[in-house]
C-alpha cells in the first residue's frame, strides 16, 4: 500500500521554539559527553524541577518510588510500564507507547497522565519536557480528534548506541552515578484517520532509561538526536 500523508500534519517535536533550541543544545552536549566518556551526565544534570513538583526522594533512600498505578475502573490511555530491569526491553516498550495514540477515545490529558507513569520519580534526572514535546499540542490534538486520527506502532530493534558503549567500556564506573542508559530503538508508526485514510513510516529514536540495580526501569527522557 502506498504511503499517504495525514491531512493533519504532525511535527516531530511539538514544543515551543525555545524548548527545541534548549533540547538541541542539550543534545549536542550529550553527544560530546558520551564521546568524552562521561556518559549521559550532561543530559541529566539540568536545572531542578519547578517547586510545584513533588520533592526528590531523600538521599538516604535507595528505593525508587514506583509510578502511580491506575485506580480501579480508571481509563488508561497508555499501557502500564513493564516491570523489567533490562534497559533495552524497557526502551522498546516505551518507544511503542510514545508512538501510539488514539485521539478518538482519549483526551490529551488522559494521554499525558498515562505517559507520566513511565517516568522516573527521581526529579534530578527526569526530563518530562523532552517527553511532552513528543505529544501533540492541545490545539493539534483537538484537530486530530475531529479527524479521528490514531496511531499504532511496531517496534523492531533496540540497541545501545556505539558512542555509549565506547564510553562505558572506557569508564565502566560512570554508569553508577545515575544508572541511566542510552538506547536507540527503530520501528514503524502507522497512522489512520477518518475516510479510510492511512499511512506508515519508519522511525527511530534514542531514549534515556534509568535502571538501578534491583529496581524496575523507568523513562528519563528522549534525546533530541538519534544516536546510531
Amino acid at each position: 500500500m502506498s504511503k499517504k500523508r495525514s491531512p493533519i500534519s504532525q511535527e516531530r517535536t511539538y514544543g515551543a521554539p525555545s524548548s527545541v533550541l534548549r533540547r538541541a543544545l542539550l543534545g549536542g552536549l550529550v553527544l560530546i559527553v558520551l564521546l568524552a566518556v562521561a556518559g549521559l551526565l550532561a543530559y541529566l544534570t539540568r536545572a531542578e524541577s519547578t517547586a510545584s513538583e513533588k520533592p526528590s526522594p531523600t538521599p538516604t533512600s535507595t528505593q525508587r518510588a514506583t509510578s502511580p498505578a491506575a485506580a480501579p475502573g480508571e481509563r488508561t490511555a497508555v499501557a502500564a510500564p513493564p516491570k523489567t530491569s533490562d534497559p533495552i526491553v524497557f526502551a522498546k516498550a516505551a518507544t511503542k507507547v510514545l508512538w501510539t495514540y488514539d485521539t478518538r477515545s482519549f483526551t490529551r490529558a488522559e494521554h499525558v497522565t498515562g505517559l507520566k507513569r513511565w517516568m522516573t520519580s527521581e526529579k534530578k534526572y527526569a526530563d518530562w519536557d523532552s517527553v511532552s514535546d513528543q505529544i501533540p499540542s492541545p490545539v493539534l490534538w483537538s484537530r486530530m480528534h475531529d479527524n479521528q486520527q490514531h496511531a499504532s506502532a511496531k517496534v523492531g530493534e533496540g540497541h545501545f548506541p556505539q558512542a555509549f558503549k565506547t564510553a562505558l567500556a572506557q569508564d565502566p564506573g560512570a554508569i553508577t552515578e545515575a544508572y541511566v542508559y542510552a538506547v536507540t530503538v527503530t520501528g514503524k508508526q502507522s497512522i489512520a484517520w477518518k475516510g479510510s485514510g492511512s499511512g506508515a513510516e519508519s522511525r527511530s529514536t534514542t531514549l534515556a532509561v534509568q535502571c538501578r540495580p534491583d529496581q524496575a526501569c523507568a523513562l528519563v527522557g528522549v534525546l533530541p538526536n538519534v544516536a546510531p
